[in-house]
């Protein structure tokens, strides 16, 4: 059973900035493509962005372009999600997802190509 792990949620005020991390087992760290994930209240799983299996491609959903960035270091088997310049509409449970194959290159994910899941942390931003 793999499990992924994401630390760093928590409130902040609009405008602010917050670290996500995610933490998994080597094997999947290796090889796999990563991505993020966020459900708001009454709202679908969405999209939010997606890290080759090296880190150095990756893609955002228009929603965050510009403002959020994905890594990942293998290393560690950790992957990140700095997210600046936050807005209420962000609030949501953020999901990590593992998704094979890690790929050369890298699109937005779709959910069911999600291999694994992790089960999520709350980010809040306060207007």
């Amino acid at each position: 059973q793999v499990q992924l792990v994401e630390t760093g949620g928590g409130l902040v005020q609009a405008g602010g900035s917050l670290s996500l991390s995610c933490a998994g087992p080597g094997r999947v760290f290796s090889s796999y493509a990563m991505g993020w994930f966020r459900q708001a209240p009454g709202k679908e799983r969405e999209f939010v962005a997606a890290i080759n299996w090296n880190g150095d491609r990756t893609y955002y959903a228009d929603s965050v372009k510009g403002r959020f960035t994905i890594s990942r270091d293998n290393a560690k088997n950790a992957m990140f999600l700095e997210m600046d310049s936050l807005t209420p509409e962000d609030t949501a449970v953020y999901y990590c997802a593992a998704t094979w194959p890690g790929g050369p290159t890298v699109g937005p994910i779709s959910y069911d190509d999600v291999n694994y899941w992790g089960k999520g942390t709350l980010v809040t931003i306060s207007s």
